[in-house]
């Protein structure tokens, strides 16, 4: 079918990336402690820290959490059960994610840190070099390369974090076609506030776009494309909000 051109993203990329990158470092800030509450010994987990807790503190939890996740991977890999009889069973998800998260954190601001020509970063936790690297959102968004490679590790990082921990994105489809490809697939993804093709074959005629450059993309509409989506598909903003939400 053919289609009116219509232009695109008229809002510069860097404007969407560093969106993406702060709700994907939010969404890790906020998740990744859990992994450790899920490693932690006992039937459920800890209650919340008090408020700002002094670095004493910090420092201790920290020491005692990693003791914890040591001796969990130990009594995995050795087949044994922890002493005590109200011990959790050991979430190897969670802690695979946990493993994989802290040395891609790592791996990324190295590599950050290296494409900018600074020098390497000092040693940190996940949340100190999340801090850190949020705070050169700004700079990575003028390197195209680089902030499709940040942004692409983030999202992968938050996503993981979420599964290990059980969430589940609510996905609704929406009835209308696809305005670039004619069929019935367009699903919205409400954790991430996205219209989304589902149809592998689907491309849009960007083709610096995502869905021609990058496998298994699928093209999608972010939340400020929604007013031009609705109009060419013959429905209200609001009934994708509604999806969305």
């Amino acid at each position: 079918m053919t289609r009116t051109a219509r232009p695109r993203r008229r809002t510069p990329r860097r404007d969407g990336f560093t969106g993406r990158a702060r709700r994907a470092i939010d969404s890790l800030l906020r998740q990744f402690p859990e992994l450790h509450e899920e490693l932690a010994a006992g039937p459920r987990r800890q209650p919340p820290a008090a408020p700002d807790p002094s670095a004493d503190a910090l420092a201790r939890r920290a020491a005692e959490a990693a003791e914890d996740r040591a001796a969990a991977l130990w009594n995995a890999q050795h087949d044994r059960t922890p002493s005590g009889g109200h011990a959790a069973p050991l979430n190897l998800a969670a802690l695979d994610a946990d493993i994989d998260i802290t040395a891609s954190i790592a791996e990324l601001e190295e590599a950050v840190h290296d494409r900018l020509g600074y020098p390497a970063p000092p040693a940190g936790d996940v949340t100190t070099r999340l801090i850190r690297i949020l705070r050169l959102l700004d700079v990575v968004e003028r390197d195209a390369d680089l902030a499709e490679h940040v942004q692409s590790e983030l999202r992968r990082m938050a996503r993981r974090c979420a599964r290990a921990l059980g969430d589940t994105e609510p996905i609704r489809r929406i009835r209308p076609r696809c305005p670039l490809c004619d069929s019935v697939s367009l699903r919205a993804f409400a954790a991430r506030h996205i219209v989304l093709c589902v149809n592998p074959g689907c491309r849009c005629d960007d083709e610096t776009c995502a869905c021609h450059v990058a496998p298994g993309a699928r093209h999608r509409w972010e939340r400020g494309e929604w007013a031009e989506l609705a109009l060419l598909v013959g429905c209200a903003v609001e009934e994708l909000a509604e999806a969305a939400a």
